[in-house]
């Protein structure tokens, strides 16, 4: 989460050498037994996976996953903690960022995403689909309105005046609600 050790040794009651290896074990175990499966980019067949299951269970042809973000206990009003994913039908998370709230907001998280390296720099697989005729290169995230204008983010209109917008931000939200 990018704090260091012993910021836990008050919440967790153990020192900060316990609190390192007991980390390293806990991450080192993740890896070893969820690191081929899990901790790895999507292949092409994997993308087309994702864009039948979505187009399937919310109607949106090439849709990759939803981005979601931030929670807020009930004592709080504004958010306390970052908790973002993007995860697909069976729970592969694809990216997952925990953080303070504050400085962490959307768009840094993204510039720590590893997601979108391949993407920005121009390596990312060919994943086509087609849409009304239509034949697009790359699949796409659905996201709220704070994120950057990239051509893989669709938003949801802000305040959505024709009933076809209206739908669609129905949908999308309801499909932003699955993460």
């Amino acid at each position: 989460m990018g704090e260091s050790p012993d910021t836990m040794d008050d919440y967790m009651r153990m020192s900060e050498r316990t609190a390192r290896e007991s980390l390293y074990t806990l991450s080192r175990g993740v890896v070893e037994t969820f690191g081929d499966m899990y901790l790895r980019k999507p292949s092409l067949h994997d993308l087309q996976e994702l864009y039948a299951a979505h187009e399937e269970r919310h109607g949106f042809p090439g849709m990759i996953g939803t981005w979601k973000g931030q929670y807020a206990s009930g004592h709080h009003r504004s958010p306390s903690l970052v908790l973002e994913a993007v995860a697909s039908q069976d729970l592969w998370i694809w990216h997952a960022f925990f953080g303070v709230a504050g400085s962490n907001n959307d768009v840094n998280v993204l510039d720590q995403s590893p997601i979108f390296d391949d993407l920005l720099n121009g390596k990312a697989p060919d994943a086509p689909f087609m849409v009304n005729g239509n034949e697009y290169k790359y699949g796409y995230y659905l996201t709220d309105g704070i994120y950057l204008q990239y051509s893989t983010f669709v938003k949801a209109f802000h305040h959505p005046v024709e009933e076809r917008d209206k739908i669609f931000k129905r949908r999308q939200e309801g499909a932003r609600k699955d993460v």
